[in-house]
């Protein structure tokens, strides 16, 4: 891979990874729309770690105070609010690993396609726009209901479809349901770690199968890229979501998602 390419895709990934944009959109749609070829597997669990990398080194402190309060709560002393939220993390992840064992091959066959990206990307932009501008919450992600635990975990699921955005649909879940906009995001964030941990750990054991050569120093260059992306994404995200909404994210998936249908469909 040249370098160039490296930098594309890892800076586009870090940013999209969070983002309610789809970053496996974006990463299928890069190769069709350049002159580039598949970056392929091993590039892509890369740049996860480093995505990966960045949420935890963010939110560093809460997952520290979660792991201690859940090892707490299995000793018996009591069930605090990090240890309902790390419970509540769990539970939300349980969907989506069990539609991706059962539907990841048909997936993989059927709708890694611009059609059903562009179709997603409108679709799923329109519902989060409607929930951005319906939700006046005030709960944040320490106040979940069971309820709201399972709708958010169903919903994450869908964004096993490319083009749907797992950020995406998860906080247009939880804002449909009375959260705050920086309490979505910051629970679809939370969200992300066990996601991309368990995805990876899929890629890890397919590219363990494989014999092909290993640039480490491009994995490396991809890693600390997307890495860096990815914090800038999530403590800016953060910054200004509450005074900025979700709109211009909306805007942006409906101008690629008909920009697509024209381009390969007219």
């Amino acid at each position: 891979m040249e370098w160039l390419q490296v930098i594309v895709l890892a800076v586009v990934q870090g940013f999209t990874e969070f983002l309610p944009v789809s970053s496996s959109a974006h990463l299928i749609l890069i190769p069709a729309l350049t002159p580039w070829g598949d970056q392929g597997l091993a590039f892509d669990v890369a740049l996860h770690l480093g995505s990966l990398l960045a949420v935890m080194v963010y939110f560093r402190r809460e997952i520290v105070a979660m792991l201690q309060s859940s090892l707490a709560a299995l000793a018996g002393r009591g069930v605090d609010r990090d240890a309902r939220l790390s419970l509540a993390v769990a539970l939300a992840t349980l969907p989506v690993c069990v539609f991706g064992l059962l539907l990841h091959d048909f997936i993989e066959a059927h709708l890694r396609s611009t059609l059903v990206i562009a179709a997603a990307m409108i679709g799923f932009g329109l519902l989060l726009g409607y929930a951005d501008r319906r939700g006046r919450g005030r709960r944040d992600e320490y106040r979940l209901r069971g309820r709201d635990i399972a709708v958010i975990g169903l919903a994450q699921a869908l964004a096993l479809i490319p083009g749907t955005s797992r950020s995406g649909i998860t906080m247009t879940a939880a804002l449909m349901l009375g959260l705050g906009r920086e309490a979505a995001a910051r629970f679809s964030f939370l969200l992300s770690i066990p996601v991309i941990v368990l995805a990876g750990g899929m890629e890890i054991v397919t590219l363990s199968q494989q014999a092909a050569p290993v640039d480490w120093l491009t994995l490396l260059g991809g890693t600390a890229l997307a890495g860096i992306s990815a914090y800038l994404c999530i403590r800016l995200f953060l910054a200004f979501i509450t005074r900025l909404g979700m709109q211009p994210f909306v805007i942006y998936r409906l101008i690629l998602g008909v920009w697509l249908l024209w381009l390969f469909y007219v």
